[in-house]
């Protein structure tokens, strides 16, 4: 039997982008249900080419061939406030990432969750390491801090996003658990909500700690 990690934040009352209040109560209506206010880039969450790129491919429409499969999980160790990642970052998986691949950056930042520095303060994906995935086809990344990079500088965020997006690469931000692997290939399962017309939605991702699921075969 596969083991199934959790890679996905919980997502509480006053997260940023998250609120929650109480719709009904089993004591006045007869069942629990609560309103959910959700910023689609909140927590966990995908993004879009159009996100970044008006008129582009919307959530809803997004490929999910490229959120199911195979990951190299990379281990990138001694990462540290506003660090920029580079090609070099990837060390040996240069040599390994091909066409079609999946690619998740584990940095540790997920611990710093809930703190300033989480948001302000994330190591990022540079610009070249963007290009350098277009040009491998790479098909998804995923990264633990909440974007791949500097929200704070327009043109950079911008940048780097566009350059993914029109690729039509897959992102994932807010990954946590990853130290829960013990493999650096796995079985990557990441689902965002179906929203007509989303630029992005908080999503569940899961990882089989192996390259594929029991019985199952690729073309």
């Amino acid at each position: 039997m596969s083991r199934i990690v959790d890679l996905t934040l919980t997502y509480r009352d006053g997260m940023r982008g998250v609120g929650m209040e109480t719709a009904t109560t089993i004591s006045q209506q007869g069942w629990n249900a609560r309103n959910l206010s959700l910023y689609s880039h909140a927590g966990t969450h995908m993004d879009a080419p159009r996100h970044f790129v008006d008129g582009a491919r919307t959530i809803d429409d997004i490929s999910l061939s490229k959120c199911v499969g195979p990951a190299w999980l990379i281990d990138i160790p001694d990462v540290g406030p506003c660090d920029l990642l580079g090609i070099g970052s990837l060390g040996a998986y240069t040599d390994r990432i091909a066409s079609g691949d999946r690619v998740v950056l584990k940095t540790g930042w997920s611990a710093r969750e809930g703190s300033a520095e989480y948001r302000d303060e994330l190591p990022r994906i540079s610009a070249a390491l963007a290009r350098w995935f277009v040009d491998r086809g790479v098909v998804f990344v995923g990264v633990e801090p909440p974007s791949v990079a500097d929200v704070h500088d327009l043109t950079e965020v911008t940048e780097v996003h566009r350059t993914l997006l029109e690729a039509e690469i897959v992102i994932v931000e807010g990954l946590c658990n990853l130290d829960a692997l013990t493999s650096d290939r796995i079985y990557m399962i990441a689902l965002p909500l179906k929203i007509d017309a989303g630029d992005g939605s908080p999503c569940r991702v899961i990882a089989l700690d192996e390259p594929s699921p029991p019985d199952a075969s690729f073309p």
